[in-house]
């Protein structure tokens, strides 16, 4: 018991870590590593609990910077597929099968750390569709992988290119909406029990220490590297759901 609190620690604590840095990727670590302890259905509960908190964290500090109506379209068509994906995590979170889908998302997700994308233009958000799909697949996966921050990345880093400040306010406000609505949902079911209260306060400790280590280190250390040292971590992690789970 102690091991197993011990491993989910340090797992939460370099997901908080990487997330501190680059401002996100604490979902995309603690998934490629929770499911060897719990369903996907557990481990996505637990990551979007403990991702409201750390989204909030944020928030709080970048306040001002938020822009509300450039979150009106992709937050709308994220909580509808939060939603859908509420019904997908009851209905299949159990099945093994799911660890494996996962396992494939997450290499998936690794190519994206490695790329080298180019400055985007900020004229290519002007359409209403781009938001509003990438917030539903992100709603989608986030809700059932807890590893949609990709989508909302690519989306926030056309949108905000040129005010690094308003692209983590706003990312971290569409981690903190999605998230507790995910809560809201599977709260409202019954999911979360008692059992969750250990790993709860064990992930809290975890996350306090990792995000103040990764804001602290922000000026320090590379993104980029900071990514693809995630994406090698994520890999083998990734490989390992697909081929022993």
């Amino acid at each position: 018991m102690w091991m197993e609190l011990i491993f989910i620690f340090l797992i939460l604590l370099v997901g908080s870590f990487v997330q501190g840095v680059s401002g996100f990727g604490f979902g995309i670590i603690a998934m490629s590593f929770l499911p060897f302890f719990f369903t996907i259905k557990e481990s996505t509960l637990l990551v979007v609990a403990l991702g409201v908190l750390t989204a909030l964290f944020i928030v709080i500090q970048l306040f001002r910077h938020i822009r509300w109506k450039d979150l009106i379209v992709i937050m709308c068509a994220a909580i509808i597929g939060r939603y859908v994906a509420s019904f997908v995590l009851t209905a299949y979170g159990e099945m093994d099968l799911l660890k494996s889908i996962l396992g494939v998302f997450l290499l998936i997700v690794v190519g994206y750390l490695f790329w080298d994308k180019p400055q985007p233009e900020g004229r290519s958000v002007n359409q209403t569709w781009l938001p509003a799909t990438l917030g539903f697949f992100g709603g989608l996966v986030g809700g059932v992988f807890a590893v949609g921050g990709p989508f909302f990345v690519f989306y926030f880093m056309l949108l905000f290119r040129d005010d690094k400040y308003a692209y983590s306010a706003n990312l971290q406000v569409s981690f903190f909406i999605t998230n507790f609505t995910t809560v809201v949902i599977h709260g409202v079911h019954g999911d979360f029990t008692q059992s969750y209260l250990i790993y709860l306060l064990v992930g809290l400790l975890s996350v306090f220490i990792g995000t103040r280590l990764g804001v602290y280190c922000f000026t320090y250390l590379s993104q980029k590297n900071i990514r693809r040292l995630a994406g090698i971590v994520v890999a083998i992690a990734a490989l390992s759901l697909v081929f022993f789970s």
